[in-house]
């Protein structure tokens, strides 16, 4: 089994500046790509960012110039910070691991989920 753990959330005003973290634990062999989602309400998940295990980094458009994701490979740890935060950013984030694993007794290939951690930013 893997677990992530998310935590980095927070209500902040526009322009202001938070870091998220999320760390996998459990029955790891091998993270892949590691990365963050959102969800605002009413609207689809969609990716922020992510980073593949040799560092290479993707952004949504939206993001690009102001968020910076990166990963601590010996604590399989990803973060985001974030910076210039503007409303729009104001969503639940989701933390999103690609691994191998053992989970339920075999050696799988897994994506794994995080709670989520909520984003508001408003003046």
């Amino acid at each position: 089994q893997v677990q992530l753990v998310e935590s980095g959330g927070g209500l902040l005003q526009p322009g202001g500046s938070l870091r998220l973290s999320c760390a996998a634990s459990g029955s790891i062999l091998r993270v892949n790509t590691m990365g963050w989602y959102r969800q605002a309400p009413g609207k689809q998940r969609e990716l922020v960012a992510d980073i593949t295990n040799g560092g290479n980094t993707n952004y949504v458009d939206s993001v690009k110039g102001r968020f910076t994701i990166s990963r601590d490979g010996a604590k399989n740890t990803v973060y985001l910070q974030m910076n210039s935060l503007k409303p729009e950013d104001t969503a639940v984030y989701y933390c999103n691991v690609n691994c191998v694993a053992v989970d339920k007794g075999g050696v799988r290939r897994n994506d794994y989920w995080g709670q989520g951690t909520q984003v508001t930013v408003s003046s």
